[in-house]
């Protein structure tokens, strides 16, 4: 059954907490993040990003990113802008936007339940991504942003939550994009147990989001242990930093593709091409955000078009095949594009749906992209569903709103 492990947390103080927080690592290019922190040197990228310190030119894997990362965070410590929970605790984290809040509960997973599939993942992961955070941490020894994590609602851990929410936040902001962010600390012995003695009887968590993150923590915690010949279990290390939301909380927004090229093809040898498994409707400058399942938007030489799948394109009862992700690299990516390796391939990146249909266009009229795709989201049973039955998604299949903020509290592997 699940863990969930109070800890001690690293927090900025109350008055500063809404200039530290910042979007995750890999939500934004270094550019954006440069931008988003200038003026700001209490801002959370010089930690999680910090080649923003440097000159355009540095290599984002370079020893001296990972140090600069540390040094900053050191020097915000010794500043008195961090401080440590002398106690272990837990917290919640509530996020509201557009109208609709959701509330996460902030503690520490275990990797042992990482490697026992209690958490459960639906993607697999980049090499290069999975590397640049596991020495993050191993430089720092902490985590500096927290795994976004779901799972099946239980009415006892919601009644508790709602009692910690009816009290003062000890941080309550809303950030430039109108997203409201409240923090509480759960200081008092009892409620944590019985949260930690619920949070045992859940069967299995699923990663939402930060596949990378989490199976960076579990490998340095792992490599931790072959290293500790007085290793008990109990270390720091055999956790991670994770934040647990309900299921029926949260939304998930469409992840969308763009790529450099047709693979040698023209336009209307592509288009060709697709009229095997599509039917394709030209639509002119008309962005086509798609309305159902196994519709796609498709954005070429200034153009949409909205393509259908035909039937005996999709597997509608498998929890794989049905998606339209698959769809679209088992009809167009792979056999048309030559692009079978999401995760490594470099003629392909992926769009988050908040970024919006506009993005696309963007990316493609910049002469950067030839091609634009965008998908009807995936559902939260579909996610759970393949979780459950071992499977998994192509990379870049979900895009959770909102994000949480990085530097609102940080778990140490040491203490």
């Amino acid at each position: 059954m699940a863990v969930l492990k109070p800890f001690k947390g690293i927090r900025p103080k109350k008055d500063i907490a809404q200039k530290v927080a910042s979007k995750p690592y890999d939500v934004l290019n270094e550019k954006e993040a440069r931008e988003e922190a200038e003026g700001n040197p209490f801002s959370f990228y010089h930690v999680i990003k910090p080649e923003i310190d440097f000159p355009d030119s540095i290599d984002h894997y370079a020893p001296e990113i990972y140090s600069k990362g540390i040094e900053n965070f050191s020097r915000m410590m010794e500043q008195g802008i961090f401080f440590q929970d002398t106690k272990p605790c837990l917290y919640v984290y509530a996020q509201t936007m557009m109208g609709r809040t959701q509330y996460g509960l902030v503690g520490c997973a275990s990797i042992d339940d990482y490697f026992n599939n209690i958490i459960r993942k639906h993607e697999l992961t980049r090499p290069d991504k999975e590397n640049d955070r596991k020495r993050h941490v191993r430089v720092s020894m902490l985590n500096y942003e927290p795994v976004f994590f779901s799972y099946h609602p239980v009415e006892a851990i919601d009644r508790i939550v709602e009692e910690v929410v009816a009290e003062s936040p000890e941080y309550n902001f809303v950030t430039d994009d109108g997203i409201g962010h409240i923090f509480w600390v759960i200081r008092d012995e009892k409620r944590i147990n019985e949260l930690t003695g619920l949070f045992a009887e859940v069967p299995a968590t699923y990663v939402a989001d930060g596949h990378h993150r989490t199976a960076a923590a579990a490998l340095v915690g792992l490599e931790l242990r072959k290293e500790n010949p007085n290793h008990t279990g109990k270390e720091e290390y055999n956790y991670f930093l994770s934040v647990h939301f309900p299921d029926n909380q949260l939304h998930i927004m469409d992840y969308n593709r763009v790529v450099k090229d047709l693979n040698g093809m023209d336009r209307d040898t592509f288009l060709s091409a697709i009229a095997t498994s599509f039917e394709i409707t030209a639509l002119g400058t008309t962005a086509h955000k798609p309305a159902r399942l196994h519709e796609f938007g498709m954005y070429l030489e200034g153009k949409w078009y909205r393509l259908r799948s035909k039937p005996g394109t999709f597997e509608d009862h498998d929890p794989i095949g049905v998606l339209d992700v698959t769809i679209l690299s088992r009809q167009i990516l792979e056999p048309l594009l030559g692009i079978r390796d999401l995760r490594t391939d470099k003629r392909i990146d992926f769009v988050g749906g908040l970024r919006g249909l506009k993005e696309l266009e963007n990316r493609v009229n910049s002469g950067e992209m030839k091609i634009a795709f965008s998908l009807f989201p995936v559902t939260m049973k579909q996610l759970t569903d393949i979780a459950d039955s071992g499977k998994i998604m192509p990379p870049k299949t979900t895009w959770f709103e909102p994000k949480l903020r990085s530097g609102l509290v940080l778990h140490s592997l040491r203490d």
